[in-house]
């Protein structure tokens, strides 16, 4: 199965709501009805990456079978860690970075990896706000299921 997932970590939070990450899944079924299922929780304030991380784990532990996946998302970070082999570097190197400097959410990092395991994901970076038409369905889309209150829905039909 296809699944297009728009994820964004919105740091900031709705100063009304109690912020966090959010991700839409979007797949066609069998019978080629289109779906949309929106994962979001609140979540502490922590750094933009960690949220955009868990923006995209939180879409992929959402999946129960195999998908072949293309994650839309806004951070740098998480898309060159994949694109640029960065990943792969940081393994070999016992998750440092240069200079011997340890690698920044390994527990994310991790997690997400896991959380990646059986299915074939491609990610691609929506470059800033101006306009980019994926960039505003994650804006738009994610930013308003992690602004959201309702909770992380636990299974995936």
């Amino acid at each position: 199965m296809k699944v297009t997932m728009y994820t964004d970590g919105a740091a900031r939070g709705n100063p009304n709501g109690p912020g966090g990450y959010g991700t839409i899944l979007e797949y066609i079924d069998p019978q080629g009805q289109v779906h949309r299922r929106e994962y979001s929780a609140g979540y502490k304030k922590t750094t933009n990456n960690r949220m955009e991380m868990m923006a995209v784990i939180v879409g992929l532990e959402a999946l129960n079978r195999p998908c072949e996946v293309t994650v839309y998302s806004d951070s740098q970070y998480v898309v060159k860690a994949f694109n640029e082999h960065w990943l792969d570097g940081w393994q070999k190197r016992g998750w440092k970075r240069a200079g011997n400097k340890p690698v920044l959410n390994v527990d994310l990092w991790k997690r997400m990896l896991t959380a990646m395991k059986s299915h074939t994901v491609t990610f691609c970076w929506v470059k800033g706000h101006a306009g980019h038409p994926e960039n505003e369905r994650c804006d738009e889309l994610a930013t308003s299921a992690a602004d959201g209150t309702d909770l992380l829905e636990d299974n995936f039909e």
